[in-house]
């Protein structure tokens, strides 16, 4: 493919003006990842509840992972189509609309009396939960400085991480100790608290950093949106990026976790509960790190996808063929340590998407994006299951399935990184030539002016 053609140094100015951030940008931003923190404590509430779900629906293994696989397919299918949205409608508006879909979904998940309709609720689940990541990154880029934004995009996956650790502190212990359904339809009323603030504060961008009005007909839109964005080379690497980092600690949290801990390392649920937790606290300790990192160098980008890669396929092989039945508890704690550092590395994805693509593509872009993790995570989530049924619950032959996607993942991104970093020094070279050519052309103006007065 031809690479699209390089910004106007109209284009480069207005990309370069950035916004000042402050007390207000830190308000509004905290709102819409308010409403995220809610989405994802309904994406894993199933997460501590499998074996109850298993129970109160009477299904096996690979109909116990369908709840998640198809909540994350419709997750994954969703993320162009609401790119496109945050583009066009803005983004309080998606977040609204994800908010009512993902608060329906946790109601109708606790009240539903057979697996189809459990079924549907979370597909509902998943369509809400889609709309509020990216809505989260675009307020990111629309209220913060641009050096900021890999900082910001951390953060607002801790403050996600953080929403998992109220499922596996809080909804767990309300689960066991109030039952199903008014433990998951009380958790639902998070879902109005958020929406009040949304619809009442949230604001799309600051004064005076308005988007560029788009050209007259909107034909094609949709079609220019994505041929454009994945067109980038670093939205393609941006992708493989976040498909091979994320799924190994997404399998863990959102399912498979604590059946592995429980039936196959023999751990009492309070044991596995904390290692869960470890998890996600090691996720929060890492996001700031990788945030900081990458901020400060954008060299440091690759080493720590491809390390985080590396590290976590080597703590996975180390308890899969570990001797004996069960492996030492050291071991399994250096594995979820580790595990934490694969949701700050999927971030870095969006740091290769973000420079590759105008302020007007950003949503598709990281829409094309966050599809690479979900997709990995959804056919992880799907193989674990189905070998567990076929060996008979043999969970080291069922977890193997992470290491073919990773080999996948780590060959797309070592061939797409020469291209992508390329074009992407090309993408800095137009912004400051435009950068530029406007601040000369503003002193040769004050000049000019400055002549006629005299």
């Amino acid at each position: 493919m031809s690479p699209s053609p390089s910004p106007s140094p109209a284009a480069a100015a207005a990309a370069a003006k950035d916004p000042e951030g402050g007390r207000t940008a830190v308000a509004v931003w905290s709102i819409g990842v308010s409403v995220y923190f809610v989405a994802v404590i309904f994406r894993t509430s199933l997460g501590v509840a499998g074996l109850e779900a298993a129970d109160r629906f009477h299904v096996n293994a690979s109909a116990l992972a369908t709840f998640s696989l198809l909540q994350l397919l419709v997750y994954a299918g969703m993320q162009i189509p609401v790119g496109l949205m945050v583009d066009r409608l803005g983004t309080k508006k998606v977040l609204t609309l994800g908010a009512v879909l993902f608060t329906a979904g946790q109601i109708g998940f606790a009240l539903s009396p057979s697996y189809g309709m459990a079924l549907a609720a979370r597909a509902l689940l998943g369509c809400g939960d889609a709309m509020t990541f990216i809505s989260v990154l675009r307020l990111g880029t629309r209220w913060f400085p641009a050096r900021r934004a890999p900082l910001m995009a951390q953060l607002a996956g801790l403050v996600g991480m953080a929403g998992n650790l109220v499922s596996t502190l809080v909804l767990a212990p309300v689960l066991h100790g109030v039952g199903w359904v008014p433990a998951f339809a009380g958790s639902a009323a998070a879902g109005l608290v958020v929406l009040v603030p949304l619809t009442l504060f949230l604001r799309d961008h600051p004064e005076g950093h308005e988007p560029a009005p788009r050209p007259r007909g909107t034909g094609g839109f949709v079609r220019r949106q994505i041929a454009e964005s994945w067109r980038e080379p670093g939205t393609r690497l941006g992708l493989w990026v976040h498909f091979t980092t994320q799924f190994p600690a997404m399998v863990f949290l959102l399912l498979w976790g604590m059946p592995f801990l429980v039936e196959a390392q023999g751990l009492s649920r309070t044991a596995a509960g904390g290692l869960l937790t470890l998890v996600v606290a090691s996720h929060m300790g890492f996001g700031l790190l990788y945030g900081q990192l990458v901020g400060r160098r954008q060299s440091a980008r690759l080493p720590l996808a491809l390390g985080t890669v590396g590290l976590t396929a080597l703590l996975w092989a180390s308890v899969l063929v570990y001797p004996g039945d069960r492996a030492p508890t050291g071991l399994l704690v250096a594995l979820c340590v580790v595990l934490g550092t694969c949701g700050p590395a999927s971030m870095i994805g969006f740091d290769f998407a973000r420079p590759a693509n105008p302020a007007e593509r950003q949503g598709t872009a990281s829409g094309i994006t966050n599809m690479g993790g979900f997709i990995a995570t959804m056919t992880t989530l799907l193989a674990v299951g189905l070998l567990l049924d076929a060996t008979g619950d043999n969970y080291r032959v069922a977890f193997s399935s992470v290491f073919v996607l990773e080999a996948l993942g780590t060959a797309r991104i070592l061939r797409l990184r020469g291209r992508a970093l390329a074009r992407e020094r090309e993408h800095l070279s137009a912004l400051r030539a435009g950068a530029t050519a406007t601040s000369a052309a503003g002193r040769s103006r004050t000049a000019t002016g400055s002549r006629r007065s005299a």
